[in-house]
C-alpha cells in the first residue's frame, strides 16, 4: 500500500507532483481557484478535488470527498498569510492569518501523521520570526512537534535551474518521529550570484525545446506536434520521462511526447526584440526590467503575480538567452521542474502564474521521501499507467470552471496597466479546438 497524502492549497498540484513521485498516493486536493482546480484534475484525474476555501471545511468533508476513511500519513501545502507581527497583538489572531490556522485545524482533524508547511522566506525575518513562533506553539496545542530549527530550501540545491528559497516547516503527531530535512545535492558555490551553475542550468534545461516562434499555429493556441526536437540534457531526458526511472515512484502518465504544449507565442514589438538581443545574460533589460537567462548559470525566482481580485498583475517572465523573446509557459515548467507531460493553463497569464505560485516538484519531491524514511515507509513503483484528463479542462474561463465544479465564480477586477488582455470566447474555443486536432493527431 502506498501512502495516503492530502494537499491544502493545492494550486496546480506542484506539491502534489513532488509526492506522488516519492512514492505517496495524493487523495484530495483542496483548491479554491477553479482554474487552479481544472488543471490539477486534468494533471491527476484521480486525486479528488476538493473546490473551497479551508474556511469551515471539515476533515469528515475531505474523507468523504476522496473516500479514504484510514490513515494519512502527511498534510502539506503553503497557505497564503500575511505574518505580521504587530505591537501588542499575536500575529495569529490577525484575521488576515486565519487560513494558517485552518491548517493546522485540519492537519490535526485528519490525525495526519506528519504535515509539511511551506511558505515565503520572509517570515524568518525580522518581525516576522513572532509569527513562526506562535504558529510553532499552535502546533505544539494541536498535538504536533514542529522540527527546529526550521530551514530555508532553495529549489538550486536540488537540481532545479532556478535560485527560489522557500521556507519548509516540518512536523509529526506528537510520538510519531519527526522527519528530517532533505540534503541539497548540490550546494550553490555563491550564495549571491546567478550566473554560476548548481546543477543543472538554463542551457541544460531548454537547449533541446522547440523554437516557438517557428509555428505559426502557436500564435492561436499553445499547441502543436513537433519534429524539431534537440538533443536532450540528463535534467531535459528526465523531464521528457524518456526512461521509466524518470517517472521516480509515481504513476506513468499515457501522453505523446511529440507535441509541444503550452506554448503560446508572445508579440513583441521589433524594438523590445533588439533591447533583448543587446541586454547582457545574467542581466536586467533596463526598461522591460526583465531578467535575460545566463545560458550557463540559473534562472532568477519565477513569480506569479496578483490573482484577478488585485488587478490581474503578471510578473515578468524573464527573456531567454538564445531568441529575442520571453520564455514561454513550458519553458518556465521546465526552469522549475515539471516534465513535460504536466499541462498548464493554456493562456500564458494563467499558466504563468500557476508555476509562479507552485513549490518545484524537485524540491517538494526531496521533502516528501525523508517524510516516508521518518515513518519506515519503502517507496513502491505502481505499474498502473495512468490516462491524463479531459483536455477541455485546460481551455475553460473562471466562469467555466467555477460552473464545472459547481461553485460561485471568484470576484474579479482588471488592472488596464497589467498588460494582460482577456481573450474573447471565441479565442478561447478556437485554441481549444486546435489543440484538440493536434491531440486527436
Amino acid at each position: 500500500m502506498r501512502p495516503v497524502g492530502v494537499d491544502l492549497f493545492a494550486g496546480a498540484g506542484g506539491m502534489s507532483l513532488g509526492f506522488e513521485q516519492a512514492g505517496f498516493d495524493v487523495v484530495a486536493a483542496v483548491e479554491i481557484d477553479p482554474i487552479h482546480c481544472a488543471v490539477h484534475k486534468f494533471n491527476f484525474p484521480n486525486c479528488a478535488i476538493v473546490p473551497r476555501s479551508v474556511v469551515k471545511l471539515t476533515a469528515k468533508e475531505i474523507r468523504k470527498v476522496c473516500g479514504v476513511s484510514g490513515r494519512i500519513e502527511c498534510v502539506f501545502g503553503g497557505p497564503p498569510c500575511q505574518g505580521f507581527s504587530l505591537i501588542g497583538h499575536r500575529a495569529l489572531e490577525d484575521p488576515r492569518n486565519s487560513l494558517v490556522l485552518d491548517f493546522v485545524r485540519l492537519v490535526a482533524e485528519l490525525e495526519a501523521r506528519t504535515f509539511v508547511f511551506e511558505n515565503v522566506k520572509g517570515l524568518t525575518v525580522g518581525r516576522h520570526r513572532a509569527f513562526l513562533e506562535e504558529l510553532v506553539q499552535a502546533f505544539d496545542a494541536a498535538g504536533y512537534a514542529v522540527r527546529i530549527p526550521w530551514r530555508i530550501c532553495d529549489a538550486a540545491s536540488f537540481r532545479v535551474p532556478q535560485r527560489r528559497e522557500r521556507l519548509i516547516l516540518l512536523g509529526s503527531k506528537k510520538g510519531t518521529p519527526l522527519p528530517e530535512y532533505p540534503d541539497p545535492i548540490t550546494s550553490p558555490a555563491d550564495e549571491g550570484r546567478l550566473d554560476l551553475p548548481r546543477g543543472p542550468t538554463c542551457h541544460d534545461a531548454l537547449r533541446d525545446l522547440p523554437d516557438a516562434d517557428e509555428y505559426v499555429a502557436l500564435w492561436e493556441g499553445d499547441v502543436v506536434r513537433s519534429l524539431k526536437w534537440g538533443a536532450p540534457s540528463a535534467y531535459a531526458r528526465e523531464l521528457r520521462a524518456l526512461s521509466n526511472d524518470t517517472w521516480h515512484f509515481g504513476y506513468v502518465r499515457d501522453w505523446d511526447p511529440s507535441l509541444l504544449t503550452s506554448s503560446w507565442r508572445t508579440d513583441h514589438t521589433p524594438i523590445s526584440r533588439r533591447r533583448f538581443v543587446e541586454t547582457a545574460p545574467g542581466t536586467v533589460e533596463p526598461i522591460s526590467r526583465f531578467f535575460k537567462l545566463p545560458a550557463n548559470g540559473v534562472s532568477n525566482t519565477l513569480r506569479a503575480g496578483t490573482d484577478g481580485s488585485r488587478g490581474a498583475f503578471t510578473s515578468p517572465r524573464p527573456i531567454h538567452y538564445k531568441y529575442p523573446r520571453c520564455v514561454t509557459v513550458r519553458e518556465m515548467a521546465r526552469l522549475h521542474g515539471f516534465p513535460d507531460w504536466f499541462r498548464f493553463h493554456a493562456t500564458k497569464w494563467h499558466g504563468a502564474r500557476q508555476i509562479g505560485n507552485a513549490v518545484a516538484p524537485p524540491l517538494a519531491r526531496a521533502v516528501a521521501f525523508q517524510i516516508a524514511r521518518a515513518l519506515g515507509i519503502a517507496p513502491i513503483r505502481p505499474r498502473k499507467i495512468i490516462s491524463l484528463g479531459d483536455p477541455n479542462l485546460l481551455y475553460m474561463e473562471t466562469a467555466e470552471a467555477a460552473r464545472h465544479f459547481h461553485v460561485p465564480p471568484p470576484a474579479t477586477r482588471r488592472d488596464r496597466k497589467s498588460g494582460a488582455r482577456k481573450r474573447s470566447q471565441s479565442e478561447t474555443e478556437a485554441a481549444r479546438l486546435l489543440a484538440l486536432s493536434e491531440l486527436r493527431g
